[in-house]
């Protein structure tokens, strides 16, 4: 086979970038990447045979790990049925159901195929519903590629210094009001002034593309409080958290309850997969039933939904979440000590099976604070952790993820991997 050096000089030929999504060039790192050929369990390997503790999880959905015997199981038998249908399917009635009762916010649900269709079509449907233009949306928060969202964003569009994109029209990006992410007095200030004509506010519960920026005591109650008051939409994008910091995700976790939900990653088990969702009356404003115009020829694929239904019903057997816990708590303590002995200032920042460490000696509660990193330091460190065999992503400001794969004995590697990195910072 091919070496990775090669194939990325080959794919450099063929494709944008060498790549399908940018953060995977490595530009914000330096080097090329290594094309990865296998995975199993908490480990990847590329394609000259070297393997790597991966923390990367395919961006978020490996929970179980890679590979899990059931969910490969699930999708082979489900293959032999067929592979796409573009009509209903039990399968779909059976997702929907586990959705429902995983998240109690969520009375209707609507399969899609990605995150950012899901986040996409539920700003649609927060305008629709309430006949309302302005979208409001958090500096630093990433809720995909579509237009209107696609301003002040995090996630690779940070990590490239280009906080919005061209080709968004003046006229989209004039609907999307930006607030900083933890301040709810600029929130309730932007609603006095403006609330007859905001549809909507949309959040992650927990920033995860900014790197992991947890909301600060009380935070998220008062978005819930500010938005109901003026009869605007709270659309919490769990596209990432969801099923991932609880089973019944961020709002599980912090107990309020939006208006509408996004989901995608791990309830797809690798597959490509997204879903919103969210009170009756709201939902019920979409086609066939409503005005608000939403579809798509692969939602609902019976792969993506036998993988998601086989991952959702593992993440339901007891101690799951207690286990991710322990796990996540011992690599976040050891990261820290590693730093701490090497006197390396770093914010180490965790919620659930989400963690990032920031190397700034101030806290970081927002999108201004997250880029006084220093991203420099991250390469070196990156690039040690990459040659001591520990994968992480290729940004300062993007999030790692434990998985019930990851053992102590790997966690103690990667600790022991971080020691030696940071050291070699000084």
């Amino acid at each position: 086979m091919p070496s990775s050096h090669e194939l990325f000089a080959e794919a450099q030929r063929c494709l944008v970038g060498g790549v399908n999504s940018p953060v995977r060039a490595y530009r914000a790192v330096g080097g090329q990447p290594p094309f990865i050929a296998r995975a199993a369990g908490a480990r990847i390997e590329d394609v000259e045979g070297k393997s790597y503790i991966d923390y990367v999880g395919t961006w978020g959905p490996a929970i179980l790990g890679h590979a899990h015997p059931e969910v490969v199981t699930a999708i082979q038998k489900a293959a032999e049925q067929g592979t796409s249908f573009g009509a209903p399917t039990a399968l779909e009635v059976e997702m929907a159901s586990l959705l429902i009762e995983a998240v109690p916010s969520i009375e209707r649900v609507r399969m899609v195929n990605s995150g950012t269709e899901a986040t996409m079509a539920a700003v649609r449907l927060a305008r629709g519903f309430t006949g309302r233009d302005k979208i409001i949306k958090l500096a630093g928060c990433y809720h995909g590629h579509a237009d209107s969202l696609l301003v002040k964003a995090g996630s690779g569009v940070l990590t490239f210094g280009t906080p919005d994109s061209a080709g968004v029209p003046a006229d989209v990006a004039r609907s999307t009001i930006i607030l900083p992410f933890n301040d709810a007095a600029a929130a309730r200030r932007v609603f006095e002034a403006e609330g007859s004509s905001i549809a909507g506010l949309i959040i992650e519960p927990v920033a995860g593309n900014m790197g992991v920026i947890p909301p600060r005591d009380g935070y998220l109650a008062e978005l819930r409080e500010i938005t109901r008051r003026h009869d605007a939409l709270l659309i919490f994008d769990e596209v990432m958290t969801g099923f991932r910091v609880a089973y019944g995700g961020a709002q599980e976790l912090y107990g309020v309850r939006p208006d509408l939900t996004c989901l995608g990653k791990i309830i797809g088990g690798g597959l490509p997969v997204g879903a919103f969702g969210g009170r009756r009356d709201i939902m019920e404003k979409l086609a066939p039933l409503g005005p608000v115009y939403q579809a798509g020829t692969l939602s609902g694929n019976p792969l993506a939904m036998t993988a998601g239904i086989t991952t959702l019903r593992l993440l339901r057997r007891g101690g799951v979440y207690t286990q991710l816990e322990a796990t996540s708590a011992a690599l976040a303590e050891g990261l820290a000590a590693a730093a701490k002995d090497a006197g390396i200032p770093c914010q180490l920042t965790r919620v659930g099976s989400m963690l990032c460490c920031f190397f700034t000696a101030a806290p970081v509660r927002n999108y201004d604070e997250a880029r006084q990193s220093d991203t420099k330091r991250f390469e070196r460190f990156f690039r040690s952790m990459l040659g001591s065999g520990v994968y992480l992503a290729p940004s300062q400001f993007e999030a790692w993820f434990v998985s019930l794969a990851h053992s102590m004995d790997d966690i103690a590697a990667t600790a022991a991997a971080a020691r030696k990195a940071l050291k070699g910072l000084r």
